[in-house]
């Protein structure tokens, strides 16, 4: 019997200390977003910035005018430091619980995430019935309770530490997808695709395939779509045929965008003239890095970050 007490005692001091590092698991979860980045989770900032009324351009890009309007909004919510750094304290005042009915900016950030596990929405900022069986269906894949349809903390906690790419050296950038994992995001995005074969075999040259794109070269086209408001058509992927290379179509970080005047005046609009390639190809550079070279019948798109 005298064992009892130090049974009960051991037994508190595990509950004590579960109780003590579940916080910072679940903190641990928030991933780390700052300028620089690109990608799902920068989309999913700037979008729940203009949410919290801080109007940010959903660009998926985050240079010096997020950060701004990051701080504004940690310094807003007394948030310290004020960095422009978003991390699990500014994740947790940024995020917007939602559910079906609701509308605008925080809804396109759930569904922005949710396209990053392969959701296959439209990012229209329209809580319906597609968006709430897509969340009890991640609810459910999370092993999350209750499973109710309401993108709450526990449910933006589990999207975001799981998916959405960031850009740079981390985040998953370099990770390749499969054709069909493309095709969901373009979809999503309102991105077509063509080819002189009408098919998507990588080791086919009429074909256009996604087949081993780069996540970043992925979200880069996603985020040209939404920045420009384009009409974006895709004529080559990662398909045989092209040009060998470190940074190529075969490794996943190029793409061919169709030529439209919309397209064009975007680019000459908002990014830098570079110069001239060797094969005479004229040469712009968005804020991101990422190439824009004019080959007359499309822009080829080297996604450098």
């Amino acid at each position: 019997m005298k064992r009892i007490p130090a049974i009960i005692a051991a037994m508190f001091a595990a509950l004590v200390a579960a109780v003590l590092v579940a916080p910072a698991a679940q903190a641990a979860s928030w991933p780390l977003v700052r300028n620089g980045d690109h990608g799902d989770n920068v989309t999913t900032v700037q979008y729940l910035l203009s949410a919290r009324g801080f109007a940010t351009g959903a660009d998926g890009a985050f240079g010096p005018g997020t950060e701004d309007k990051v701080k504004s909004f940690q310094s807003a919510n007394g948030l310290s430091p004020v960095d422009g750094i978003v991390g699990g304290d500014t994740w947790s005042k940024l995020i917007v619980t939602v559910r079906n009915g609701d509308n605008g900016d925080a809804v396109k950030a759930l569904q922005v995430q949710l396209n990053a596990h392969g959701a296959g929405l439209n990012v229209d900022g329209a809580f319906g019935s597609g968006t709430d069986s897509k969340v009890r269906s991640f609810q459910q894949s999370a092993g999350l309770n209750p499973v109710d349809g309401i993108a709450g903390p526990a449910t933006w906690a589990a999207l975001l530490g799981g998916g959405g790419s960031t850009g740079g050296s981390g985040g998953g950038s370099g990770d390749k997808l499969t054709q069909s994992q493309v095709a969901s995001m373009f979809s999503a995005a309102g991105i077509t695709w063509s080819s002189s074969g009408n098919c998507s075999d990588r080791t086919n040259s009429s074909c256009t395939s996604f087949d081993g794109l780069r996540r970043a070269s992925a979200d880069g086209a996603v985020n040209f779509k939404h920045a420009s408001n384009c009409a974006l058509n895709i004529t080559g992927g990662t398909e045989t045929g092209h040009a060998s290379g470190t940074y190529s179509h075969g490794t996943g970080y190029k793409l061919d965008f169709g030529m439209t005047s919309c397209i064009t005046n975007y680019i000459h609009g908002n990014f830098s003239h570079s110069g001239t390639r060797g094969d005479g190809a004229d040469l712009w550079t968005a804020p991101s890095g990422n190439i824009y070279a004019n080959e007359g019948s499309h822009w080829d798109v080297t996604f450098m970050n």
